[in-house]
């Protein structure tokens, strides 16, 4: 089975008129890194609710539809059993992170889980060094600048050791610089411990060039689904999709009666079409 998996997925929070997401059905397999992305209000953030059992366990509404999440039924477990399958990183860290020490914020989860001693202490440890922590360890959270926060929110994730992370626009209170460090730290864990990992995120310049695959969302249903090349096209941008600058260039230029067929994602990869276009 795939690591995710919904069919006509349907959602309506208590008091509304209309739904905030309807009739949403995807498969994520194993490993994939997906970027989920649309204007705001879209669903995006109930989409990512669904898959861990916050709704309907704790926004309440009606929902309709099937949700497996790693070969998991998700109506029929509790957010606690579920934690064990998917973890979830908040837009804020701050939400997440309450303890008097990093080490303990790592450690909380492995505690309510029951984890034995000698193997949460070793699998905070790991999760520390894999985010690149391990001397923040003895600092309060709110010693933090915004990127260790967010490092340290990952890591608490992570020592769970979950198969699927969903993050939740996790760069939203960071600078360009720390945005990248974060994304470049996910990108890692995705490559080489295979997580699949489902990043919720407006700044497409940033994480497009480590996706394979990007889920756009508007008005509460699934509109385009395929790889970045693919789906940066003329459609997003009527959405109002930011797109990634190299790609809104080429799209300018196509416009302008030049010979560029393909939506580059990177500045090498245009540079490497324009490259091709010169020599003819």
């Amino acid at each position: 089975m795939p690591a995710i998996s919904t069919r006509d997925l349907t959602f309506t929070y208590a008091g509304a008129n209309a739904p905030s997401m309807e009739s949403v059905s995807l498969s994520v397999e194993k490993g994939e890194f997906v970027i989920l992305t649309g204007p705001s209000g879209c669903g995006k953030t109930t989409f990512c609710r669904c898959l861990n059992g916050l709704i309907p366990n704790f926004y309440s509404g009606e929902l309709r539809g099937d949700i497996f999440v790693d070969e998991v039924n998700v109506s029929e477990k509790s957010t606690a059993e579920l934690s064990r399958h998917i973890g979830f990183v908040f837009q804020n860290p701050e939400n997440q992170l309450f303890s008097l020490s990093v080490e303990r914020d790592v450690a909380f989860g492995l505690e309510n889980l029951g984890v034995p001693e000698e193997e949460a202490l070793a699998r905070v440890k790991w999760a520390m060094k894999s985010t690149g922590i391990e001397n923040l360890r003895n600092k309060a959270p709110y010693e933090l600048s915004g990127g260790q926060q967010q490092r340290a929110a990952i890591a608490g994730v992570l020592a769970m050791k979950p198969n699927i992370i969903v993050l939740d626009e996790p760069t939203s209170f960071l600078d360009p610089k720390s945005a990248e460090d974060i994304i470049g730290v996910i990108a890692q864990l995705n490559r080489e411990y295979r997580i699949t990992t489902i990043l919720v995120e407006h700044r497409l310049d940033i994480v497009s060039r480590y996706a394979n695959r990007v889920i756009i969302m508007d008005q509460g249903k699934v509109v385009l689904d395929g790889a970045p090349s693919e789906v940066y096209g003329d459609k997003a941008r009527l959405i109002g999709i930011g797109l990634p600058k190299v790609t809104t260039l080429f799209q300018m230029l196509r416009r302008e009666g030049f010979p560029l067929y393909t939506n580059p994602i990177t500045v090498e990869q245009a540079s490497g079409e324009l490259s091709k276009v010169l020599q003819k």
